[in-house]
């Protein structure tokens, strides 16, 4: 039988996957099952790539004219690094909403009077368990005193009150591994929701973040746990509805594959939210 090497590590993504569905995270990370790429997803994923590029113009030209301009040639570029996206169906008008969103975006902030420290930065730390938390922090912005700022962008609507806390969990995934890392606590974390311009903001305390550590730690004991039972459990739920694997989960009268035999590694994660919904 094939054996697969898995990662004693997560990922803000990972962590999520697990946490709303077993089977789902068992068929992303363990069967590695190929995913066809979602307009809205590679949606958010063009945006990231704007506002990159936006920031590595002068301030001057950080304007809203030149992120229009922009999005196309942003686009093109990012079909010639995904070949996969060479075939890929949009939706007409879509790439006049990630217009749209461009211009939600400076509705919320100026990016002329901004320095960013980082932009879509690579972070990862080993816990003494072992344990490797990674992932890639959209933007972090450092005040002259010294305090740091995370920045998410989401190409979505705010969520409602009952599942910021939700929403949050990767704020706090991103601050716990800079705080580790750096030896500094962010002093605030900040998603910007560009299809209704809102800012969930938040100020993490040592408390969150330690809670957060011991969870994250929790996770993976249950991912390991499963990994030695062989039992990923499908967890139906209104996210169902966008699984690409409906025709493999039992849920929905289908039948995963074999499992293979899993061999853990230790190593950083391997980062999949190249094209993520944002």
């Amino acid at each position: 039988m094939e054996t697969v090497a898995v990662r004693t590590a997560l990922s803000p993504s990972r962590a999520s996957d697990f946490l709303n569905c077993p089977l789902l995270y068992r068929f992303r990370t363990i069967d590695r099952l190929p995913e066809p790429p979602d307009p809205v997803a590679v949606r958010g994923t063009l945006i990231h790539a704007v506002l990159e590029n936006l920031f590595g113009e002068d301030a001057v030209n950080r304007t809203l004219e030149r992120a229009h301009q922009l999005l196309p040639e942003t686009w093109e570029a990012l079909r010639a690094e995904h070949p996969d996206l060479a075939d890929l169906e949009v939706p007409d008008g879509w790439l006049s909403s990630a217009d749209d969103l461009l211009a939600s975006y400076f509705t919320i902030e100026d990016p002329s009077r901004l320095e960013p420290a980082a932009l879509e930065l690579r972070v990862d730390h080993t816990l003494e368990s072992g344990l490797n938390l990674g992932g890639i922090v959209d933007r972090l912005d450092i005040a002259p005193d010294g305090r740091i700022r995370v920045v998410d962008y989401k190409s979505g609507r705010a969520p409602g009150e009952r599942f910021e806390d939700k929403s949050l969990f990767q704020m706090k995934f991103y601050a716990l591994v800079i705080w580790r890392t750096r030896g500094v606590m962010p002093t605030l974390l900040q998603l910007y929701y560009l299809a209704d311009s809102t800012v969930l903001s938040y100020e993490p305390t040592e408390r969150d973040l330690i809670s957060t550590e011991r969870k994250v730690v929790a996770l993976w004991n249950a991912i390991r746990t499963a990994i030695e039972r062989q039992e990923f459990q499908p967890r139906k739920s209104a996210l169902c509805q966008w699984c690409r694997h409906q025709d493999k989960c039992p849920e929905f009268g289908g039948t995963p594959p074999p499992l293979p035999t899993i061999e853990l590694v230790p190593g950083a994660p391997k980062v999949m939210e190249d094209i993520e919904a944002g």
